[in-house]
C-alpha cells in the first residue's frame, strides 16, 4: 500500500513540475526574444527536433518515426515529451520544429505567437481515447463521469453503489510513469489522485487480461481492447467508447491529438514527416495501436 502511495504522489508532484517548466519557458520567450522576430529554426537540414506532449510522445510518436524513417534514413530525429505547454514554449523560442500537443494551441499560445510574428501551422494527428473496461459478467453497462471519477479516486469502493452484484471494486491501472496514467487523471478524474488499492500494468492488455479474469474488477483500455474476450467496453452518460462517438466530439474521454510547427520556418524534413502522418500509411499505423484516425 505505501508503495502505491508513494507512486501516486511521485506522478503528482512530476506533473506539477512539468506544467510550471512550460510556463517558466513561455515566460522566457515573452522576456528574451524582441517582437516581431521569431528567432532561429531549430535544426537545419535532415533533423527534427519534436517536444511536447506526453500522450503523443509515449508510444504513437516513436512508432510514427520509425516508420517514416524507413523510407527517410538520413532524417535524424530528437523527442523529447514533458507535456503540451512545454512543446509550444519550445516551438516559440525556435528551440523545437514540431510541438506535440494532446490539445489546441490556447489564447495565451496564440497571442504569443502573434506577438512574434509566428504563424502556428497546425496537423491534426488523430485521437487518444480511452475507454473503462470491466468483466462481461459484471452487469453494469453505464456510468456517469462523476462516478468513473469517484471509482478510480477510492471515493465508491463496492459494486452494489453502482447497480452492481455486492462485491468489492478492484483497480487496474497503468504505471504512474506512462502518459497515460497521467492523461486517465486528467480527462477523466479531474486530476484527483488515485486510489491506493490498485494494481498497475505496463500496458492496455496486460490491464484487459486481468479484466477478463476478474468479475470485480474495472479499469481503462484503447477502443479496439475494449472489445476483447472477456471484457466490454462501459458507456459513459449514454455514449458507447467507439470511433463513432469520438470523431462526433459526442465521447467525453477523448483527446484529439496535434503537431505544431512555426508555418515560415518548417523544414521541409519536418513538412514531409507531417505529411507522412496524415497519410494513409501513417493512419494505418494510428489505427494499429488503438488510436482513433483523424476525421
Amino acid at each position: 500500500m505505501k508503495k502505491y502511495m508513494r507512486l501516486t504522489q511521485s506522478a503528482s508532484r512530476s506533473t506539477n513540475l512539468l506544467r510550471s517548466g512550460g510556463l517558466v519557458l513561455l515566460g522566457f520567450v515573452l522576456a528574451g526574444c524582441p517582437s516581431g522576430n521569431p528567432g532561429p529554426t531549430a535544426t537545419g537540414g535532415d533533423k527534427v527536433i519534436i517536444k511536447g506532449s506526453n500522450t503523443v510522445g509515449e508510444e504513437l510518436a516513436p512508432r510514427l518515426i520509425a516508420e517514416f524513417k524507413k523510407n527517410h534514413p538520413t532524417v535524424a530525429f530528437e523527442l523529447e515529451s514533458k507535456g503540451t505547454g512545454y512543446g509550444f514554449g519550445n516551438l516559440l523560442a525556435g528551440a523545437c520544429d514540431i510541438a506535440a500537443a494532446s490539445r489546441v494551441a490556447n489564447e495565451n499560445e496564440h497571442s504569443l505567437a502573434r506577438s512574434r510574428d509566428i504563424a502556428l501551422k497546425e496537423c491534426v494527428i488523430g485521437s487518444y481515447a480511452v475507454a473503462v473496461v470491466v468483466n462481461v459478467a459484471n452487469p453494469v453497462t453505464n456510468l456517469t463521469r462523476g462516478q468513473v471519477r469517484d471509482i478510480f479516486a477510492g471515493t465508491i469502493q463496492n459494486w452494489k453503489d453502482l447497480g452492481g452484484h455486492d462485491a468489492p471494486i478492484r483497480l487496474y491501472i497503468r504505471d504512474p510513469i506512462s502518459g497515460t496514467h497521467l492523461g486517465f487523471r486528467e480527462i477523466a478524474m479531474e486530476n484527483k489522485p488515485y486510489a491506493v488499492e490498485l494494481k498497475t500494468f505496463t500496458n492496455y492488455a496486460g490491464i484487459v487480461q486481468a479484466l477478463a479474469k476478474d468479475a470485480a474488477g474495472i479499469g481503462y483500455s484503447s477502443l479496439d481492447l475494449a472489445t476483447s474476450p472477456g471484457v466490454k467496453g462501459v458507456a459513459i452518460e449514454g455514449v458507447s467508447p467507439v470511433a463513432a462517438a469520438v470523431n462526433q466530439g459526442k465521447y467525453p474521454y477523448s483527446r484529439l491529438l496535434h503537431f505544431y510547427t512555426n508555418k515560415a520556418r518548417e523544414s521541409s524534413a519536418a513538412r514531409e514527416f507531417l505529411e507522412f502522418v496524415q497519410s494513409q500509411g501513417g493512419q494505418r499505423i494510428l489505427v494499429g495501436m488503438g488510436y482513433v484516425p483523424k476525421p
